[in-house]
């Protein structure tokens, strides 16, 4: 966000320039990333921590810096008694006094009828105002920020938001119904036509400012568009209210708004703002477009928000930040922070300390350490080593997982993290028989459940990279997926593969074609066969005996080039192409290959114990044999076919080529199958390598393949 040190200068006085007032912000965690401009028109570009919505304006920023330089902090300009509205408001209410009318004006009625989501609303009323330009100060401090200047009346609510950080509204007095305001939940089915001009609509879950006969405004996200300030306002009502968080939060993502506003008050806004920001507010548009107040401010506090205090102690301030700070400087930062900090108490030394209304994020006595040990200066304390007295204890799977990191590391991919969470629609797509573990908050809707599966942070991660001209990218990611079953939370290891098939056919080896056939389906099927050889090393890394491959995939997998791995019947592993219409849905631009393997199951295998043995002393003799079979007939099926001849010197037995088309009638293939006989004693006679070739012929044959 954007602030201006000159409107910071406006409440604390400072003899530092704006470069050494950057550097100081940023050291104690306000951070001021870019300064932009010169003179009076500097301006801060600020990264303030999600937690600390106090910072996220002026006059905090102010506070923070007065806490730095030991200087006095100046009062918000509320209203003074020598204001001209406020000695004609006082004295309408003296002489309705001494009339003997009611000594209590309201001017306008407010009912909180949902105090848990809304405890205290606070309200002015502003009578014959001129709806003007903001005057020039005004609209160029907005200007800076990016904001552009409406009227004075709206730009009068934007102002104080920057200025001290708390949101407020302005309606047309006169285009609310039946003279009352009501804090509610609003009616299933309820529609509300918001400022931008949308007309949502609204469920049982929202809470809504109402008059007496419809919704007005989007609690704590937006106002309505019926009641807003133009140019025929006359009457005025400025509502400042403290809203619960997690209400305003899941109102926001719901309606998928994200305003100023919100931002602020799903952080969690200052309870005690409500009254001061209404005076700022009307002495804006009151200083602008003349006017009169009504009565005083409208004030209802259905429930109280109370911080408990905090005990801090001394002892656990120099245990944890390892430097024996006076209790005098601790006592002296809180206090400039504008913390309560009372001494109790004597021989072991302690505060109790009083929290703020603006620091809701201050409850624990790790969080004022926190607070002690910025404003000390983190660069103040020695740089040493935490104690630690134990043993380093590798994890049980600890060797398994390294090793199979390295392996895929030399298989030429590249580690990758994604993301934890997920939409409803993947989890449903990618693990459909999960049960799934909901966010409460979620940052978004394509980020409110907790993976079931890492394929779709796997293809978020490579569209990234497609779009971005990166064609050759070939990834994998090790972590947890996340399952509910019988009221207990899982965490199964899992380990995904991907890579684009430009990725794939960048890592084959020169000359390692193996299928030979033209077109834009052999490259797929190649890259296949790839993914699939380097999913076998994998495996290969465990103990395990010879592994069964079907076709039984997932239904996101293409139906022609996916495969999955089996050991004694349980299933490892799962790989292919993904199915070309997803593909299109998700934006691929080109064609990606997936894998899934269940690394937990693997781990309990444990790792493949290496043996060495020596060279053969004997000729090693070659023999191809080129067969075409139905497209049906599976290389497993040949495989299994050769292995039930036991040829005890058959070292070696696989597939050299595949062709389809040609001459290759449709739906059929022609392939080379390589033999290699070896034996450990002696050297093989021709005669015994006919005897055994021509048995492998007869296998072949009788899987219905012809011999070219």
């Amino acid at each position: 966000m954007k602030l201006s040190p000159q409107w910071i200068r406006d409440f604390v006085d400072l003899s530092v320039d704006d470069n050494r007032l950057a550097e100081d912000l940023t050291a104690i965690g306000i951070a001021v990333e870019g300064i932009s401009g010169e003179g009076a028109d500097t301006v801060f570009e600020m990264e303030i921590g999600t937690n600390r919505p106090d910072a996220m304006n002026h006059y905090g920023v102010a506070r923070e810096a007065a806490a730095i330089y030991g200087v006095e902090l100046k009062e918000l300009p509320a209203f003074s008694s020598q204001h001209p509205a406020q000695q004609t408001s006082a004295a309408k209410a003296s002489a309705s006094t001494a009339s003997g009318g009611t000594t209590e004006v309201v001017p306008f009625p407010i009912l909180i009828e949902d105090s848990q989501s809304c405890p205290r609303f606070s309200g002015r009323v502003i009578r014959g105002v001129s709806i003007t330009p903001s005057p020039e100060r005004v609209a160029h401090r907005l200007s800076l920020l990016g904001q552009r200047a409406i009227s004075n009346a709206v730009d009068a609510t934007n102002y104080v938001l920057w200025e001290m950080g708390k949101p407020t509204h302005v309606f047309d007095l006169d285009l609310l119904e039946g003279g009352k305001l009501i804090i509610r939940r609003a009616k299933e089915g309820e529609k509300l036509r918001t400022l931008d001009g949308v007309e949502r609509m609204l469920s049982a879950e929202d809470v809504v400012v109402a008059d007496a006969n419809r919704a007005v405004s989007l609690a704590g996200v937006m106002g309505g568009y019926d009641t807003m300030i133009t140019d025929k306002t006359k009457n005025i009502l400025i509502e400042s209210a403290w809203w619960d968080p997690a209400v305003i939060r899941k109102t926001s993502r719901r309606h998928g708004i994200h305003t100023d506003a919100s931002h602020r008050f799903e952080r969690g806004a200052d309870f005690e703002s409500t009254i001061i920001s209404c005076d700022l507010v009307a002495k804006l548009i009151l200083d602008s477009g003349g006017g009169e107040l009504v009565g005083d401010v409208v004030d209802v506090v259905a429930r109280k928000i109370d911080q408990a205090p905090v005990v801090l102690r001394v002892s656990e301030v120099r245990r944890v930040l390892g430097d024996k700070i006076d209790a005098g400087e601790i006592f002296r930062i809180l206090k400039k922070l504008g913390f309560v900090v009372i001494p109790e108490g004597q021989a072991d030394q302690q505060f109790r300390v009083h929290i703020p209304s603006w620091r809701l994020d201050v409850e624990r006595e790790i969080d004022l350490i926190e607070e002690v040990a910025r404003l000390y200066g983190y660069d103040r304390f020695e740089n040493t080593l935490p104690a630690y007295s134990g043993a380093v204890v590798e994890l049980p799977y600890a060797r398994a997982q390294q090793a199979l990191r390295k392996r895929a590391l030399a298989l030429g991919y590249n580690e990758a993290v994604s993301l934890t969470f997920i939409s409803h629609e993947d989890a449903e797509r990618f693990a459909p028989d999960t049960r799934v573990l909901e966010l409460e908050n979620p940052l978004s809707e394509e980020a409110s459940v907790m993976r079931t599966s890492l394929v779709p942070g796997m293809l978020d991660m490579l569209a990234w990279n497609l779009n971005r001209d990166a064609r050759d990218v070939q990834l994998f990611e090790m972590g947890s997926v996340y399952e509910a079953a019988d009221e207990k939370l899982t965490e199964p290891k899992r380990m995904c593969l991907g890579a684009t098939l430009a990725g794939l056919r960048h890592a084959q080896p020169g000359g390692a074609v193996l299928d030979v056939s033209k077109g834009e389906q052999a490259e797929a099927a190649e890259a296949f066969r790839m993914l699939k050889g380097d999913v076998e090393s994998l495996l290969s890394v465990f103990a395990m005996e010879t592994v069964s491959w079907d076709r039984e995939t997932a239904e996101y997998f293409h139906r022609g080039r996916s495969a999955r791995a089996l050991v004694h019947g349980e299933a490892v592993a799962q790989l292919g192409q993904l199915a070309p219409e997803l593909a299109v849905a998700r934006k691929l631009r080109e064609a990606v290959f997936l894998a899934e393997i269940d690394v937990e199951g693997l781990y309990r295998r444990g790792l493949r114990q290496v043996w060495f043995g020596p060279l053969g002393k004997y000729p090693v003799v070659e023999r191809d044999f080129s067969f075409i079979f139905a497209d049906a007939v599976t290389f497993g099926e040949i495989e299994k076919a050769v292995d039930k001849l036991k040829l005890s010197q058959l070292r070696e037995f696989g597939p050299a080529e595949i062709f389809r088309g040609g001459s290759i009638e449709a739906g059929k293939y022609s392939i080379l199958l390589r033999a290699k006989f070896e034996s450990r004693e002696r050297t093989l006679r021709e005669d015994e390598v006919a005897e055994w070739s021509s048995r492998v012929t007869a296998a072949l044959a009788g899987l219905g393949g012809m011999q070219r």
